[in-house]
Order: structure tokens, then C-alpha cells, then sequence
């Protein structure tokens, strides 16, 4: 059986762009995803699991969610997508012959999804 932790501190050591809780956080996201999507298909698309990582983040972090998600690493949909990859590389997620890299790429801009979308909200607040 793999250790995850284990083989995840191996590929931190071995690509130091992205920490350890990045990693994590696409595990919790894809939880978060397939609850949220209730029963039926187990596969998740770049562009489903992208949707919910921008949903937890900003559940989890509010309005730090771009901060703390840049202090990993990550400043990009196209970053979740490298970490995706390497998880699939080392036999901890599947892929289906249909799945890409690129279907990760510009999905939407961070300033869009946290930063302009909190500046709504406290606009909404105001008024």
C-alpha cells in the first residue's frame, strides 16, 4: 500500500514549486467536489475540480484565499493542473485518456475569483 505523505514529501523534495499543503488542499478540493456533486460518477474534469478548489479556498480562507494559495506555490488554475499531473505520475490520482494538462489552463484568472469577487461582496454588504 502507498503512503501518501510519504510520497508526496518525496515529490515536494524533488519539485520545490509547490509545498506539501497544496497537494493536500487539491485531496480536500477533490472530497469537496464529489460531495458537493452528490452521487453518480467518481471522475472529476480540470475544469469540475478547478470550480472547487475556488470554492473551498474561499470557504476555507475568505479573503486570504489567494494569499495563502500563492505562499504554496500556486498563482494559477494551470498550477493545479502541474499538481494533478505529478499525483497521477505517482499512481496517488487516476486519469481517463481524455484528461489533460491544459484542460487546467486559464479556467480563470486569481484576481477574478478572489480578489474582484470579495470587493462584490462588500459592496453588496454596504448597500
Amino acid at each position: 500500500m502507498i503512503d501518501k505523505d510519504q510520497v508526496i514529501h518525496e515529490m515536494v523534495q524533488r519539485d520545490e514549486r509547490y509545498t506539501v499543503e497544496a497537494y493536500h488542499f487539491v485531496f480536500e478540493a477533490l472530497d469537496f467536489t464529489l460531495q458537493r456533486r452528490g452521487g453518480g460518477r467518481r471522475h472529476v474534469s480540470g475544469e469540475e475540480i478547478m470550480y472547487g478548489v475556488r470554492d473551498l479556498a474561499l470557504e476555507n480562507f475568505g479573503y486570504l484565499a489567494r494569499t495563502v494559495l500563492e505562499s504554496w506555490g500556486i498563482h494559477s488554475t494551470a498550477d493545479f493542473g502541474e499538481i494533478v499531473f505529478n499525483l497521477i505520475a505517482a499512481d496517488l490520482l487516476q486519469k481517463t485518456a481524455d484528461d489533460r494538462k491544459e484542460d487546467f489552463v486559464g479556467l480563470f484568472s486569481f484576481d477574478e475569483a478572489f480578489d474582484t469577487a470579495f470587493e462584490r461582496e462588500i459592496q453588496t454588504a454596504e448597500l
